[in-house]
């Protein structure tokens, strides 16, 4: 893949499941289809919002054949390579590039800390032993772990390492991070945080990897799309549509609102992998009821 396919709406992806919480194909695939006709650039299998951490080696590599074969090259597919391991996060890498993916997505190692020359190592493991783009992801709410600047420095200097998506509240710290790499060719900066979409292309990133692009793609298409238009008012009015859904993160245990969402839009992708359960009634009603006001029901 090359590195001008980096930009733009990535949504990472929900992963549909059975009864018996392993990848449901049907489903997944119906996921595929309704992000990829609401305007997407990508798409993103086994991420948070995918709950990769919930799913054995053969259903990861289950969930990464199907949207890579279903996908068939109408977007670019990233599979996430995300482990506590270096070890498996090999495995995963692996895996991604024998399935055919177009990059991949590598998360900080969760539950450990280790210091920043053990992530380095970790980061370089994995980028060494594929030959796919690695983009870079950053989420130290969730993993406790932190891509510092001289640390990114370092990694962006590995020739595979194209690319970081910063999940943090911490929006500073994005800025710092797209004028650290400003001189590093090939090397871009995507929102993860869908509250900063707006923000970070104004301050120079490509692109995001939106949750509530699972649900709301056209919208968040909008942000990118009327933003790289000129059109930089209508961008910030997307951007201020979106503010509900993303508020409803809170409904429930993450990940499961972006999946009680697609059910209630008819797509049917199932329930959250235990111990996460459905959303209440209440909190149900209150979902769609923000899905009506923005057209979506």
């Amino acid at each position: 893949m090359n590195i001008q396919h980096i930009r733009g709406v990535i949504p990472p992806i929900v992963t549909p499941v059975d009864a018996h919480e392993n990848v449901d194909k049907v489903a997944l695939q119906r996921v595929i289809d309704y992000v990829i006709a609401g305007g997407v650039h990508g798409i993103f299998v086994l991420g948070s919002n995918g709950e990769f951490y919930a799913f054995d080696s053969i259903n990861q590599q289950r969930a990464a054949e199907i949207t890579v074969e279903h996908v068939n090259g109408r977007v670019p597919v990233y599979v996430g390579a995300s482990a506590i391991t270096t070890k498996e996060a090999v495995m995963l890498a692996r895996m991604g590039e024998a399935v055919g993916a177009d990059a991949l997505t590598v998360l900080t190692p969760m539950f450990i800390q280790p210091n920043e020359e053990e992530m380095y190592e970790h980061f370089r493991a994995v980028a060494d032993a594929v030959r796919l783009p690695v983009l870079l992801y950053n989420n130290p709410g969730k993993t406790t772990n932190n891509i510092s600047i001289p640390l990114l420095k370092r990694l962006a200097s590995i020739e595979n390492i194209v690319g970081i998506k910063n999940t943090s509240s911490d929006f500073p710290q994005t800025i710092r991070f797209i004028d650290a790499t400003k001189d590093i060719p090939d090397f871009e900066v995507l929102a993860g945080s869908d509250y900063l979409i707006h923000a970070t292309l104004s301050h120079g990133g490509v692109g995001c990897v939106a949750g509530t692009a699972n649900v709301a793609p056209k919208l968040v298409v909008e942000i990118y799309e009327k933003f790289v238009a000129g059109d930089l008012a209508g961008s910030l009015a997307a951007q201020y549509k979106l503010l509900p859904l993303r508020d409803t993160y809170s409904y429930g245990s993450f990940p499961v609102v972006m999946k009680d969402c697609l059910n209630l839009l008819g797509l049917d992708v199932g329930a959250p992998v235990k111990p996460i359960t459905h959303c209440s009634h209440e909190r149900q009603a209150a979902l769609k009821a923000v899905l009506q006001t923005l057209g979506l029901l």
